[in-house]
């Protein structure tokens, strides 16, 4: 049966839908308001057109948020629809001649790529499960850059109440931050007692021992210490260290909530992707919530480019441009790749003595944890392609 094909381009408060059939013929465009009423009459036209829903595939652009309420409406009524990078979209348009720009004309062209692209329409659709992952995914990506800011935070706010503290220790233990809650300055650790001292720097949980230092230690630093006297400051440092605990514990119950989806869905792949020393769940639950089926990818060239870390090179006449990475593809799966790359050069040995190697021959630090990160990539295809898991002595992928 011939199928139908749906363009959709959604603002915020309503959104354009065009249809073409198999042929490329034009079936129907209209506008609809973005709440349930909308979506039923889409839904509506659609089967009007082609009563076979197997026969409908919808697609629309990423909007960040917008899409998603029509997006899950429709794939809860058993539409195939698929979700499409903007900058597809915005290329695909540059082929035609006329500039003409409406809500309508932009349905409309994203109609057309679907159409043209119907053959590798697989690989850009979603199941709802999937993007549930994926959105986990990114909020606990989000919450590790917020985590990242308020560290940074906390470093400058002590650099004025006690700078001398992080000569002697890693202020972001958990004993550690605890300890700045109660005594944030220099100022006020003066004022305490020693017993209070070494109270407070009592182990915190697990794998919070300290060995480097003592109280006497952070004592003697304090009575020296440069740090300014500012209650305003120790009452700033105590709240960002609640807000980075607050943080911490979140972005761990998300971990372990992806770290359930993904066990749920893909458990094989996660442990193919895990068995690699210097890969978490952490890491390899957001690494696969981005990547899906590894089947949508014909070889690891393909999956390079969707990571947007394929090489770009700069030629005209003579002129020979530095080559760089295009970053055009998916930078959230790139974040994990990077985060997993950095990751394995410290605990695995083979991934270590590559890099070294890439360092060796004149390589600076970003382009050799990029060459190592195109290794990691080759490998990581190959053993999810072959459901193999990760061998030192067996697997090489130079």
């Amino acid at each position: 049966m011939e199928s139908l094909i749906v363009g959709v381009d959604v603002s915020k408060e309503s959104f354009s839908a065009a249809g073409l059939d198999g042929k490329g013929t034009g079936c129907f465009s209209d506008g609809f308001a973005m709440d349930l009423e909308g979506c039923e009459k889409l839904l509506k036209t659609m089967l009007d057109q082609q009563p076979d829903k197997s026969a409908i595939v919808v697609g629309m652009e990423s909007t960040g948020c917008y899409h998603i309420n029509l997006f899950s409406y429709l794939v809860s009524q058993g539409i195939q629809a698929v979700v499409i990078n903007p900058l597809l979209i915005a290329n695909f348009a540059k082929l035609a001649l006329r500039k003409t720009k409406t809500d309508k004309k932009d349905a409309l062209t994203i109609a057309r790529f679907v159409l043209a692209h119907k053959d590798k329409i697989s690989q850009m659709s979603i199941s709802q499960d999937m993007q549930d992952m994926r959105d986990l995914a990114r909020e606990r990506e989000s919450l590790s850059k917020l985590i990242s800011k308020t560290k940074t935070e906390i470093k400058g706010v002590l650099q004025a109440t006690f700078p001398e503290l992080e000569r002697i220790c890693s202020v972001y233990t958990g004993t550690m931050l605890a300890f700045l809650q109660e005594y944030p300055s220099a100022r006020l650790i003066r004022l305490a007692t020693p017993q209070a001292i070494t109270k407070a720097l009592e182990p915190r949980g697990k794998g919070n021992r300290i060995s480097s230092f003592t109280a006497d230690d952070i004592i003697k630093q304090a009575k020296t210490s440069i740090g300014i006297v500012s209650p305003a400051k120790e009452a700033i440092l105590q709240g960002k260290i609640s807000t980075l605990l607050h943080l911490d514990g979140r972005r761990d119950q998300l971990t372990a909530i992806l770290t359930d989806y993904c066990s749920s869905m893909m458990v094989e792949d996660l442990e193919i992707v895990t068995s690699v020393e210097g890969i978490g769940n952490g890491t390899g639950t957001m690494f696969l919530a981005e990547v899906g089926k590894i089947e949508n990818f014909a070889t690891h060239r393909h999956l390079i480019a969707y990571a947007g870390i394929d090489p770009t090179v700069y030629q005209s006449g003579k002129y020979e441009g530095a080559s760089r990475i295009s970053k055009r593809g998916n930078k959230h799966l790139r974040r994990a790749l990077w985060l997993m790359t950095v990751s394995v050069i410290m605990h695995n040995e083979t991934f270590k003595e590559y890099y070294q190697k890439k360092k060796l021959a004149g390589m600076p630090y970003k382009k050799a944890v990029m060459a190592t990160m195109h290794k990691l990539i080759r490998m990581l295809f190959a053993m999810l392609s072959h459901r193999e898991r990760y061998v030192s002595s067996t697997v090489n992928c130079a």
